[in-house]
């Protein structure tokens, strides 16, 4: 799938950060994306939004194209990262749009520097609240059972790879969008065998930490936007209460497809996106 984005890296400290751009407007979008996934699964919604924002995609550490370092993967070293790439590009503040696991990073990170946020935009966020110690045994147990996290590899070949792809729901349909995100998201290793860019070191440290950490805990006025998927994984009011509780300023808005709404249904999603965001922007076409 081509794109009018550029790939940039941000040199850290003790990371190189990878991201996409967009830019031909000039209010400020970050996108983050979910566990195992990577900045071009926003190739979509950052083409919708170019012409009126500028738009920021990074591989989050452990991901894509950025750094791997064998450890430091705590929601606070991701949003360490994150305000260096906004101050990098002379941003106070942002419209701040994440998926699953970084949507609770985003929540955390709202509720610790609110100052940062212009808005805040939570895509099907991966339960919110802490899970109790006495489940962190099954962990493992995730490792193997979570679909998603089977494109880890190793695969013997890409073909092997891209058989057990079109398995899975982010995957449904095989778009040209879909398969320029799978196509992204995969490296030939070292001896030979295919297997994704992420890392198990990340893996592992993002569920010991931040799958242990309420990611709402205060009150926080920023203009929150809850995207609730059809067949997602927030569909009953109990999972919907703590936004509720502590969003004082929530929208919630359903669309159709899957976790991955982003990608099996990206037309009905960018809109929803663009309809939320416009309401900030005075420079909006719509």
């Amino acid at each position: 799938m081509s794109s009018n984005a550029s790939r940039r890296t941000l040199n850290l400290l003790d990371v190189q950060l990878s991201y996409l751009e967009w830019h031909r407007g000039e209010e400020p979008v970050l996108l983050l994306h979910g566990m195992a996934d990577h900045a071009g699964v926003w190739q979509s919604l950052g083409e919708y939004l170019s012409d009126r924002y500028h738009v920021l995609a990074p591989d989050l550490r452990g991901h894509g194209d950025s750094s791997k370092p064998a450890a430091g993967y705590q929601s606070s070293d991701i949003i360490r990262d994150l305000a260096a790439l906004m101050d990098a590009v002379g941003w106070p503040s942002a419209h701040v749009v994440a998926h699953s696991w970084s949507a609770k990073v985003a929540a955390l990170w709202a509720t610790r520097q609110p100052q940062r946020f212009r808005s805040l935009v939570l895509i099907d966020p991966f339960f919110i609240d802490r899970i109790p110690v006495w489940l962190t045994p099954t962990f493992p147990l995730l490792y193997r059972v979570l679909p998603f996290l089977k494109m880890m590899g190793p695969f013997e070949s890409y073909q092997q790879a891209e058989h057990q792809a079109r398995q899975l729901k982010q995957y449904r349909g095989w778009s040209e969008l879909q398969q320029s995100v799978f196509q992204n998201a995969l490296e030939l290793k070292s001896d030979g065998r295919w297997g994704s860019k992420f890392v198990i070191q990340a893996r592992d440290e993002i569920f010991a930490d931040v799958m242990q950490v309420a990611g709402l805990t205060v009150p926080i006025d920023v203009p929150t936007l809850f995207v609730q998927p059809e067949k997602g994984l927030n569909r009953t009011n109990w999972q919907l209460q703590p936004y509720k509780t502590y969003l004082k300023s929530l929208n919630i808005v359903q669309v159709p497809g899957n976790h991955w709404c982003f990608l099996v249904e990206p037309e009905a999603f960018n809109q929803a996106i663009a309809t939320f965001l416009d309401t900030f922007n005075p420079k909006s076409k719509i």
